[in-house]
């Protein structure tokens, strides 16, 4: 790259010359580096390569502007170390003495070389200042004082630039020049999902990314204990093993960074969701049966930033001792092995765990074990982070071992911080090997924000909360069945496995059953709980599939789902699982209503399992009593109930609770026989929304016309049920929610509740044509990962009925989009259930109608369905 360099710098011309020659340098650079096959060592040319290009420039652009001789130019930032990015930002300093002119030669100086560095597309980030005003400027923001103190000079006065940087380093005070930064930091990973497996991760800024090592060299550097990982060693405050790994993986981090911003075109630092394939693509990762190369790409990544974010700490942690002097606290002894310094689990020697390989263990027991230890120490990260190479098969078939493993997951405390310790050193994923597979993995389904191993430990931490009775209040129902269950271990075993063969292709619950079946093996557990255990992870999908996609009035439904189960420990323990699952995914999948379905199926399989067989009438009768003194409750006369109650079918009470039955009698006995629709609205008894009662004469497009309606009005629906009266009126009952309940203060849910009962009416009374769906946006998500729409009719077990079961990219006016079609084939709704899974949609439907005894016409439906849900172009 030294011959790009000399071929783009001879004499300086004029500023078109200098433009020229610019960005003829720059292209042939980066060029270079895009061409070539991906490797740190390339990048770091590069990167220096750029600097030097950007360098010549401004000493060419600083001559052409006439500055005085007196003054200095002065690399600044993240350009003062002698590397750049191809889009970021040239952070320069212009020094001027303190006794220099400054008149308006001076002026239009500085402000011809400030104009000519933008005219030849050079975006620099400027200040102009004396040697007093820089102190001045420090003194008051940390940011310049670490920008100054990352500083190199380009051309111009040496001798002011040296006093510059003596009068910088004096100024600095390290202890609060440490504090600062060390505040700054946690501040940045807040804001950065505190995480670096973030999806979308910013491979500069997120925690592990290159910001946390520049932050290490800066209060190293404030400190006098060094600017290089080499100094860092030479001074004791890294081991020379450890500062080759820090050198690897800042290599890896600038190498992805510096593809992104080829690739990109632009100052780009996230790997978006957009980027993450064609930057995958550009290294030659190529798609393989089991993985994206984008898959790939972030599995990489994510290694890189789990080292940096564990040498930073360790790292952050020996500064400060050094700085504030607290290597020598005195420590409390808790055993032969470890002490407590200054709340902090150290280990007694640095080779303990070479010597003792059980005490690498032994540590997350005692973290756990011992109250007022807030974390680990720096000696014992990095007696951790050194002893991996004995962490090896010997050490995870080692009884001892397996003993104090098990010992951690029966702790009545500190399981969740154990655990996330464990992963975040490494220890987890070396000790249970097939862990380590699905760590850093990413999970490309459009609902899960996490990667696997972090999912992993939030269904983990969800499952300790329900055993903690400070969070009754959040689980309430799930903290009322834990109390019932003797050995949490179990559901921490199977949270662990539940998911831990994603990604190899196959069915990862069984593939999950297989291994958990062989940790339950080795670890000794007792037969009866193996079983338990396997059972749970190969069906940790099976409750939220029938309750959210089954017809829970159907006795055959609960009693197959009965057979399965098998007794009621089985029953408690899979709820307890599958909720703790799908509130581990993403806050937005978890709502009170998927909370009400899975209740509901818990306690109609609980009764079954009790051996009382279900009696539907008895049932029936047992609600419509319960429906009685309800109305009764609401000063309803006697036999308000029978004009509506006359005209419904039997399915109509097996699908409605009480409380339900009670509202559609109080709100429907006067217009029985209404010519115009009637819409009635509440707020839901399951969380936030409304529940919208439409009960009109029947035609073949209504659930088209209330879909259409919903859709422009803003709402979304989660259930629907359907059934149409012996005297052919639909009496239908949506569950909706929408961005407008944002106020759920009583005044606001009157006036959404009126607005519905009115437009909805209205919507529904008109006879003219359906109106065409909305091709609603899909999110930038979804565009970068589409899911193949898929649609499948089958007849339901007894033959009467179809079920239509519809995969697609979620978007505005898609339910409206599947109703269309269902209303132009005339074919009947009896029940919806419209399952959002993030930006993904599962929606079942129970249909019947002539067309579908048709192969051909079966045929036609499905295809205009296939192109109805298909994401926009």
């Amino acid at each position: 790259m030294s011959a790009l360099l000399e071929a783009a710098h001879r004499a300086p011309g004029s500023v078109a010359a200098l433009r020229s020659r610019f960005r003829d340098g720059k292209a042939a650079i980066v060029g270079h580096f895009r061409s070539a096959r991906s490797t740190t060592t390339l990048a770091k040319q590069m990167l220096r390569a750029l600097a030097r290009h950007v360098d010549a420039t401004l000493a060419d652009l600083w001559t052409h502007a006439g500055m005085p001789p007196g003054a200095a130019l002065v690399a600044v930032g993240g350009y003062g170390r002698g590397e750049l990015f191809p889009y970021s930002d040239v952070d320069v300093l212009v020094l001027l003495p303190a006794d220099v002119d400054g008149g308006d030669a001076l002026r239009a100086s500085v402000e011809g070389f400030i104009t000519a560095c933008w005219d030849i597309g050079l975006e620099i980030g400027s200040s102009v200042r004396t040697l007093d005003e820089c102190q001045l400027e420090a003194a008051r923001d940390i940011t310049v004082q670490t920008a100054l103190l990352e500083s190199r000079l380009i051309c111009g006065a040496r001798k002011l630039y040296a006093t510059f940087r003596d009068t910088t380093m004096q100024a600095v005070d390290p202890a609060a020049f440490l504090r600062a930064k060390t505040l700054e930091m946690q501040q940045r990973h807040v804001k950065y999902e505190g995480t670096p497996y973030s999806l979308e991760p910013n491979c500069k800024e997120s925690p592990g990314g290159l910001r946390d090592l520049q932050v290490v060299i800066w209060v190293a550097r404030a400190a006098g204990l060094g600017r290089t990982w080499s100094e860092l060693a030479a001074k004791g405050l890294v081991t020379p093993f450890e500062a080759g790994q820090l050198a690897r993986h800042e290599g890896t981090l600038k190498l992805i960074r510096a593809r992104l911003h080829v690739v990109a075109g632009r100052r780009e630092d996230r790997l978006v969701f957009d980027l993450q394939t064609a930057v995958a693509e550009s290294f030659g990762y190529h798609p393989t049966k089991g993985q994206r190369s984008s898959e790939v790409l972030m599995h990489r990544y994510y290694w890189a930033a789990k080292a940096v974010a564990q040498l930073n700490q360790i790292l952050m942690m020996n500064i400060e001792e050094r700085v504030n002097g607290s290597e020598a606290a005195p420590a409390r002894p808790i055993s032969e092995r470890f002490l407590d310094r200054a709340g902090m689990l150290e280990v007694a020697s640095d080779d303990l765990y070479l010597q003792h390989p059980d005490a690498i263990l032994e540590t997350f027991l005692v973290f756990a074990q011992e109250t007022g230890i807030q974390g680990l120490s720096s000696r014992t990260l990095r007696a951790l982070y050194n002893s991996r190479s004995v962490m090896d098969g010997k050490f995870r078939r080692d009884p001892k071992n397996r003993t104090l493993f098990m010992e951690i997951l029966r702790q009545p405390t500190g399981l969740t911080h154990a655990f996330r310790l464990l992963n975040s050193t490494s220890v987890l994923g070396r000790y249970l090997w097939v862990f380590r597979r699905i760590v850093g993995r990413m999970q490309h389904d459009l609902f899960h924000v996490y990667t696997v191993d972090q999912h992993i430990l939030m269904v983990l931490r969800n499952v300790r909360r329900f055993f903690i009775p400070e969070h009754a209040h959040e689980y309430t129902f799930c903290s009322q069945l834990a109390a019932q269950w003797d050995h949490p271990e179990l559901l921490y075993i199977a949270a662990l496995f539940h998911d831990v063969a994603k990604g190899r292709g196959g069915d990862h619950s069984e593939l999950g059953a297989a291994e958990v079946r062989r940790f339950c093996r080795d670890h000794g557990l007792a037969r009866a709980d193996s079983q338990l255990v396997e059972f749970l992870v190969r069906h940790h999908l099976t409750m939220s599939r029938i309750a959210q996609k089954e017809d829970l009035s159907d006795t055959e439904v609960i009693a197959d789902f009965a057979r399965l189960v098998g007794d009621e420990r089985r029953l408690i323990g899979l709820y307890l699982l599958t909720v703790a699952d799908i509130r581990g995914t993403s806050p937005r999948v978890w709502n009170a209503w998927k909370g009400k379905l899975l209740e509901d199926l818990f306690r109609l399989t609980l009764r079954a399992l009790g051996g009382s067989h279900p009696n539907v009438d008895a049932e029936i009768e047992a609600r419509k009593h319960d429906a009685r003194q309800i109305l009764a409750l609401h000063t309803a006369l006697p036999g308000t109930e029978l004009p509506l109650w006359k005209t419904l079918e039997v399915s109509y009470f097996a699908r409605h609770e009480a409380a339900d039955i009670a509202w559609h009698a109080r709100s429907l006995w006067r217009h029985i026989e209404s010519a115009v629709p009637v819409v009635r609205a509440r707020p839901s008894s399951v969380g936030d929304g409304l529940q919208v009662l439409v009960y009109s004469p029947d035609r073949p497009d209504l659930f088209a016309r209330i879909c259409g309606y919903f859709d422009g009005a803003g709402f979304s629906i989660l259930d629907a049920k359907i059934h149409t009266t012996r005297a052919g009126y639909a009496l239908d009952t949506f569950q909706v929610i929408s961005t407008r309940l944002a106020d759920t203060s009583p005044a606001a849910y009157r006036d959404l509740i009126a607005l519905v009962e009115n437009q909805a009416a209205a919507a529904l009374a008109s006879s003219g044509p359906l109106p065409q769906p909305s091709q609603g946006r899909v999110s930038r998500r979804v565009r970068s990962f589409p899911v193949v729409p898929r649609v499948t009719l089958a007849p339901d077990e007894r033959a009467q009925r179809w079920l239509l079961t519809v995969t697609a990219s979620d978007r505005s006016g898609l339910l409206y989009a599947i109703a269309r079609v269902l209303a132009r084939h005339r074919i009947n709704l009896q029940l919806a259930k419209v399952t959002t899974l993030g930006e993904r949609v599962e929606d079942t439907f129970l249909v019947d109608g002539p067309a579908l005894q048709q192969p051909r016409a079966q045929l036609q439906v499905e295809s205009e369905l296939l192109d109805a849900v298909a994401a926009p172009k």
